[in-house]
C-alpha cells in the first residue's frame, strides 16, 4: 500500500494503493489539477513495479482538468504497450461529465464500481 496524503489541504490529493489479486487499485480523493497531477502521475508509475493492470477509484474526486486528463492517457499508453490496461470506476457526476465531454470514456473502459472494474 502507498499513501500519498497531504493532511491539512482542503481540495489537495490523496492517492492511496492496494494490490486486489495482482491489480493495482489506486484510490484517489480531492481535486485532480495542473498542481495535484503529479502526485497521481507518480502513484500511476509502471517503473515503480506496479501491476500492469490499474483500477483507478475516482469516488472522491471533486474536480479534474485537462492535468488530469492527460495524466490518464498517458498511464492508459504505457499499461497499454506493456500488455495492461487502466480501468476508471466510480467516477463522481462532475468529473464523468468531463470525461464523456472529452471522449475518455470512449478510450478507457469506465465501471460504475471498484468491483465492476476488477471483473474479467
Amino acid at each position: 500500500m502507498v499513501d500519498t496524503e497531504q493532511p491539512g489541504q482542503p481540495g489537495r490529493l490523496s492517492v492511496r494503493t492496494d494490490v486486489v489479486d495482482g491489480v493495482a487499485v489506486v484510490a484517489v480523493a480531492g481535486e485532480i489539477d495542473q498542481q495535484t497531477a503529479g502526485s497521481l502521475r507518480e502513484a500511476l508509475d509502471l517503473s515503480a513495479g506496479a501491476p500492469p493492470h490499474v483500477v483507478l477509484d475516482l469516488r472522491q474526486v471533486t474536480f479534474m482538468d485537462s492535468s488530469g486528463i492527460n495524466v490518464l492517457l498517458t498511464v492508459h499508453h504505457e499499461l497499454a504497450r506493456a500488455d495492461g490496461w487502466l480501468r476508471l470506476a466510480g467516477t463522481t457526476p462532475s468529473v464523468l461529465r468531463i470525461i464523456q465531454l472529452v471522449g475518455i470514456d470512449g478510450v478507457i473502459d469506465c465501471h460504475p464500481t471498484v468491483q465492476q472494474a476488477l471483473a474479467p
